[in-house]
């Protein structure tokens, strides 16, 4: 009997996560594949080769000025990496006011994608759940994962 293909288009979230590590202690309690892009903008960040979601948290800067992450920045302005965008979670602090998670609104409208979801801070179990969830639904929906030979 011939071993099944390895499935290799699961879901993934790529994600920046600062030193307060918030945001990387969510991915990592959701379980799904992720690569955590680097804290510096002097290292250079990777090149992505299958569909993503892109998790950021959001700086809170004056009227929102700023607050994308400059790695998040410098990894989307690879043309490959943005291709395989699919959606966008934020990260933020609902201290932030109408500005909660603007990085995740703002890279979602300029790449054409949806926001999938928001959560505060490292999130709750119910957030984590909630994700979860939702990537696998949004991935069969999209028909994100390979096609059977």
């Amino acid at each position: 009997m011939e071993n099944p293909p390895e499935i290799t288009g699961e879901p993934t979230i790529v994600y920046f996560s600062s030193v307060s590590e918030n945001t990387h202690r969510f991915v990592q309690k959701t379980g799904i594949k992720n690569l955590r892009l680097p804290l510096r903008t002097s290292e250079e960040p990777p090149q992505v080769s299958q569909p993503y979601v892109l998790c950021v948290p959001s700086y809170g800067r004056p009227g929102g000025a700023g607050s994308v992450p400059p790695q998040a920045i410098k990894f989307l302005n690879n043309p490959a990496n943005r291709a395989l965008l699919k959606g966008v979670i934020g990260a933020g602090n609902t201290n932030f006011g109408e500005l909660f998670c603007v990085a995740a609104d703002k890279i979602a409208a300029k790449c054409h994608v949806p926001v999938l979801y928001k959560f505060e801070l490292m999130g709750t179990e119910e957030d984590v759940e909630t994700v979860q969830e939702g990537i696998k639904e949004f991935w069969i929906q999209n028909s994100l994962y390979p096609v059977p030979a």
